[in-house]
């Protein structure tokens, strides 16, 4: 299972590119995925050369509003022939469909990419962040729904001995709700871990192609909750850099460790979270809007992945945010302190609110409020 592979070869048409996404996913090793399983949106991002896409909690819910007209009927359907299953069964599985729907547009990627790419990522219920055993139930679960399934598991205290365990079972992982060096690193050993099991016992782990995303946006949004709350001046513009920061960090420790996983780029909150990364051997995984946003710009695609932060910048944040330098430093974090980090705590909150407001959308299909009838 190789780390590293060599930009694609240029067609006859090799300046005919159709955006900047295009540009960059035809020139360049950095990878495009598409940050949404809503099937318009993902084949657009295809088409400017995604081979990869996501779904969580948040996305789920979003698809199922833009898609409202086609998952009532299933809902209703699942619900009569199921009358077993409660909200929550029914939204879960609701968030397979889904997933295995957007799979389905992958899969040829995913066959002539032999696993490394082409896969739809799938995440694991949030509220088992504390439950090693529930996630890894979950993602076996999940691995099987369709071959080219990527299972998110979050990078808590619990999340880095199921990745480890998921890994060994020859689950390819995303690792999720991570926003620090510590955590990439603590991810990054724990597959390696898991592969080695795998090696040791004659198991294949030719095809299998984990990621470790780092939201990057996420870190920004917990630096700028903890300027306003402590009453800081920094300069704006900084802010926007420590995301950026730590995964540059962390793509140089990985490669110089040789770690069989690659970086992917999430939670976007400007063209940095993208333009920063070209070049790598690296996921961005943006969302569409963001996709067309970058495509209708004027930023060149050029490698700057190996291009360091301005070191003014980042002794700023490492001498205002206490946050920032144990996000930023390897021994910032222990593992037991994972769960705890302002980040995870926002992000986790989120998608647990999420899988409440789908059950909420579920119910309002399979048992509506008389009252606003």
């Amino acid at each position: 299972m190789a780390s590293v592979h060599s930009a694609p070869p240029l067609n006859s048409a090799a300046q005919q590119f159709k955006s900047p996404l295009h540009k960059m996913t035809q020139t360049t090793p950095t990878c495009l995925w598409n940050d949404s399983a809503a099937v318009d949106q993902l084949t657009y991002s295809i088409e400017h050369g995604a081979v990869g896409a996501t779904c969580n909690p948040v996305i789920a819910v979003s698809v199922l509003k833009k898609e409202m007209a086609v998952w009532k009927p299933r809902i209703l359907k699942l619900a009569a022939s199921e009358p077993q299953l409660t909200e929550d069964g029914l939204s879960w599985r609701i968030v397979e469909e889904i997933s295995a729907s957007a799979a389905r547009l992958l899969l040829p990627i995913f066959e002539r990419e032999k696993g490394r790419n082409g896969r739809l990522s799938i995440q694991t219920d949030p509220r088992n962040y504390r439950n090693s055993e529930a996630m890894v139930a979950q993602a076996i679960r999940f691995s099987r729904l369709a071959p080219n399934m990527i299972v998110k598991i979050a990078a808590t205290h619990a999340g880095i001995a199921a990745i480890e365990e998921a890994t060994y079972r020859g689950i390819s992982i995303n690792a999720t709700v991570s926003f620090t060096l510590p955590q990439a690193i603590a991810v990054a050993e724990a597959v390696e871990r898991g592969l080695k099991r795998r090696e040791a016992e004659g198991l294949d782990i030719a095809t299998m192609g984990p990621v470790c995303t780092l939201m990057v946006g996420r870190l920004d949004d917990w630096l700028k909750v903890l300027h306003d709350k402590k009453n800081l001046s920094v300069d704006p513009g900084y802010l926007e850099w420590a995301g950026v920061a730590v995964f540059k960090k962390a793509y140089k420790i990985y490669r110089e460790r040789g770690y069989r996983l690659r970086l992917l780029s999430a939670a976007f909150r400007n063209h940095m979270h993208w333009s920063e990364f070209i070049g790598g051997d690296v996921v961005i995984s943006p969302p569409c809007a963001w996709q067309k946003r970058y495509n209708e710009s004027d930023i060149e695609v050029i490698n700057r992945i190996d291009t360091p932060v301005d070191t003014r910048i980042v002794s700023t944040l490492l001498d205002k945010f206490p946050d920032f330098a144990r996000a930023y430093n390897e021994n910032g974090l222990m593992p037991a302190e994972f769960d705890t980090f302002g980040s995870t705590r926002r992000t986790l909150r989120q998608f647990i609110a999420a899988c409440a407001e789908m059950n909420a959308i579920v119910r309002d299909i399979i048992l509506p409020n008389p009252d606003t009838e």
